[in-house]
């Protein structure tokens, strides 16, 4: 089980030329198995948050620890390889493969994680139980796990991502605008799905969205212009 902070910034700074930063956030901690929900106008560097703790993007200045680990002294094949094995991604757009059947794209994290298999054989199970196991719970009936993801609607597309995102149990799932295509009944439905599966787990859950209505199902909600000084004006 986890402990202490998954995610912790320090100082960090980024920007993408040498003008006014993107973010500028002093400090930044979230605990491990915490939900959080992190909200700020658009263009306010809510998906280069999001790329810092993924390990795609590095700052400028200052530090970014994930699940105990120095982001910033790491290779880019170093992050690589903390994403594959440890951090399960949920994307505004989904980018499920369209030519792969439905158990398919869930398990192609498997394919590219030993620590992931290792987590899963550990549970006492198989890539393809643990797969039909997630689907089961996000209540996607068995027999669309063999037609491609294609045919799916986009709730149903919707809970593939998230399978995908937690197939192995990975510590942390960071979710990017995930409910950006659906109506306010799907987005309820899914968020509390999507947050038993992670409690499950016990795993760490970073959550951004626009969406007002979606804050108050967490009990820890970040304002990017709260924590940011190139928002509030500030200078490092």
């Amino acid at each position: 089980m986890n402990t202490g902070d998954a995610i912790r910034l320090h100082s960090v700074r980024f920007h993408w030329n040498q003008e006014r930063p993107i973010l500028d956030i002093p400090a930044l901690h979230v605990a491990a198995g915490e939900q959080v929900f992190v909200k700020g106008p658009s263009g306010s560097g809510k998906t280069t948050l999001l790329n810092l703790v993924g390990g795609i993007l590095s700052p400028q200045v200052g530090e970014v620890s994930v699940l105990g680990r120095n982001l910033c002294a790491m290779s880019g094949a170093q992050r690589d390889r903390i994403r594959a094995d440890h951090i399960g991604f949920i994307f505004q757009m989904f980018n499920l493969i369209p030519y792969l059947s439905v158990l398919e794209n869930v398990l192609l994290p498997c394919h590219f994680s030993k620590a992931r298999m290792r987590r899963i054989r550990a549970a006492g199970e198989t890539p393809q139980t643990a797969a039909e196991r997630l689907l089961d719970h996000l209540d996607l009936a068995s027999d669309l796990l063999r037609v491609p993801v294609t045919e799916l609607s986009v709730g149903q597309q919707q809970r593939v991502a998230v399978a995908r995102a937690l197939i192995g149990s990975p510590e942390l799932v960071i979710a990017d605008e995930p409910t950006s295509a659906l109506d306010a009944d799907r987005r309820q439905a899914f968020l509390s799905l999507l947050q038993e599966e992670c409690q499950r787990g016990n795993t760490t859950l970073l959550f951004v969205s626009h969406d007002d209505a979606l804050e108050s199902g967490f009990q820890r909600h970040i304002h990017l212009q709260d924590i940011t000084l190139a928002m509030q004006g500030g200078t490092a």
